[in-house]
């Protein structure tokens, strides 16, 4: 296959962006997105030209590090995968491919497709965790947890933090990112104690990292690799109401 990659090129923050052209050719079908960025990085590299920035790690769509809008889409054509996923035979031979940032107010263009997501880190911080008292860990099973709640825990806990909810967003909100979180810990016993002040905590930070409001339009569940339900936002939304109406702060 011979394809061509228009990427967006950002030397930094401030600096302007622009997208450049770049003609590959040998690429397989079974090579990964990721991969056609590398051979391409090489070549640059190889003819003196400035390999372009983008971030990846375990590529098993596991760590949630990668991730681009690939023709104006979150994580490309696919769904329910991360960038690192998308494999080239989903593309025709003789493709012009658009590949440009995550395009958020809360995710500034660090360079070209890397962008700084260490909003969600603070949003995390803000709220998403229990408490942890010291002494010996309690036997498994020793607490009961409906298999209901259990099985929905366990799948809000699915999140892997990629950003690409936000991007998707007309709004630019994290709110199923965050409503993953709150509805992870909030359907378990070892959850409970801050479950009222943690929904204010994190939506307060959600706030003022600058995300938009949520007006459930439903675009970040059509491009979560993992499949997170849009549920998570009500049941967010009613912590939040709870807490507010019950005057824990």
């Amino acid at each position: 296959m011979k394809i061509t990659l228009r990427v967006w090129r950002q030397n930094g923050p401030a600096e302007r962006g622009r997208l450049v052209a770049y003609e590959v050719d040998g690429v397989t079908p079974d090579m990964s997105f990721l991969e056609v960025l590398d051979v391409l990085n090489e070549r640059l590299a190889l003819t003196d030209g400035e390999p372009i920035a983008f971030d990846h790690d375990c590529r098993e769509g596991i760590c949630g590090t990668c991730g681009v809008v690939i023709d104006g889409i979150a994580h490309g054509p696919e769904s329910a995968v991360t960038t690192c996923q998308l494999y080239m035979r989903s593309f025709a031979d003789g493709a012009v491919i658009d590949v440009e940032p995550w395009r958020a107010a809360p995710f500034p263009v660090i360079k070209d497709l890397v962008v700084d997501r260490s909003a969600f880190d603070r949003i995390i911080a803000a709220g998403g965790y229990v408490s942890a008292p010291a002494g010996a860990a309690p036997d498994a099973h020793a607490v009961a947890v409906p298999r209901t709640d259990a099985d929905r825990a366990f799948e809000a806990a699915t999140c892997i933090g990629c950003g690409a909810c936000v991007a998707a967003c007309p709004n630019g909100s994290a709110m199923l990112f965050a409503g993953a979180k709150v509805s992870h810990l909030g359907r378990l016993p070892q959850g409970q104690p801050e479950r009222a002040s943690r929904a204010l905590t994190m939506i307060t930070q959600h706030d003022d990292e600058g995300f938009g409001a949520c007006t459930q339009i439903g675009e970040c569940t059509a491009v979560c690799p993992k499949e997170i339900p849009l549920d998570v936002i009500s049941r967010f939304d009613r912590d939040i109401l709870s807490a507010l109406t019950q005057g824990d702060r």
